[in-house]
């Protein structure tokens, strides 16, 4: 069959210029893009930059937990007392079941969600990678906590110095409260996070952790209850059942630490090698925790 003739279309194209361009620009690369996740989470943790109606569990928390902090500091202030009402440290742990709510809703917002709208291989199509989303969500919620618990001790403190306290004892212990704060967001946080991980769906995630916390508490108070039996302050021997709770871990160690422990039946590292195996434990923790996130997002 003769070919058909050549009509010459293929000498009438055009290539148009419309403009495109090659991006030119800096590249900001895995850092700026850590960075960036981590400073989206944290604003998520409180609500920033979501509904109105995210915000309120954030902030009624924060403001529970520091409004008494406001009302000690204008108490000591009224009645001209030497010191504050209560110690740093031990404020802190006065407020356990609140601050675990918070710990408990917001988690699984910084992980859940990702994986049940299936946004997270979004974040590793970028310059991201597995480690990087982990590093970022788990400092995250870690300096969320934080955050949350160092607002009443900064209450405190500035208010001591206000009411010109002695400004030596109360600097001493702000920053014993706040290393103490940085375990509480640190172990409870870093089982948390493993907790939310574990499931997309974000109720199941509020109710794995706050079952964990409480049921681990309770079986805490359950057994140091039967280990102390009648005596007044509960024995050494008793106080190892606290490294089953997270809380009651941190709650002993700092306790010990900070020697406000030991006395009217409070929780406390038993002894030298109690608050090591306790810091050991405080450490090994969230190291694991960490481990297990890693381990999880290798097969997402």
């Amino acid at each position: 069959m003769p070919l058909p003739p050549d009509t010459g279309a293929a000498d009438s194209g055009v290539i148009h210029d419309i403009g495109y361009r090659g991006y030119t620009g800096p590249r900001l690369g895995r850092g700026y893009a850590t960075r960036s996740l981590f400073t989206q989470s944290l604003r998520a943790a409180y609500g920033l930059g979501r509904s109105g109606r995210s915000k309120v569990l954030p902030m009624l928390v924060l403001g529970v937990v520091s409004m008494p902090a406001v009302v000690m500091v204008a108490v000591a202030l009224a009645t001209g007392a030497a010191e504050l009402p209560l110690d740093y440290a031990r404020y802190l742990s006065l407020f356990g079941p609140i601050v675990a709510i918070f710990l408990a809703s917001q988690a699984p917002v910084l992980l859940s969600r990702d994986l049940r709208y299936h946004t997270v291989p979004l974040y590793f199509s970028r310059p991201i990678t597995r480690a990087d989303y982990v590093r970022a969500k788990f400092a995250a919620m870690v300096c969320a906590q934080f955050l949350l618990m160092a607002a009443p001790l900064t209450v405190l403190y500035l208010g001591a110095l206000l009411g010109r306290l002695d400004f030596g004892h109360n600097t001493g212990h702000f920053l014993s409260g706040l290393l103490a704060a940085a375990l509480y967001a640190l172990v409870p946080t870093s089982v948390a996070m493993v907790i939310a991980a574990a499931t997309p769906r974000r109720g199941f995630g509020v109710a794995g952790i706050m079952g964990y916390l409480t049921i681990s508490s309770v079986v805490v108070a359950v057994l140091t209850r039967i280990g102390t039996a009648t005596e007044l302050t509960v024995p050494d021997s008793v106080q190892w059942a606290a490294l089953l709770s997270p809380n009651d871990l941190v709650e002993s160690l700092t306790n010990q630490l900070f020697s406000v422990g030991g006395v009217d039946g409070r929780m406390h590292a038993p002894g030298g090698l109690g608050a090591a195996v306790f810091l050991v434990a405080a450490l090994a923790v969230p190291a694991a925790a960490y481990g297990l996130l890693l381990r999880r997002y290798r097969s997402v």
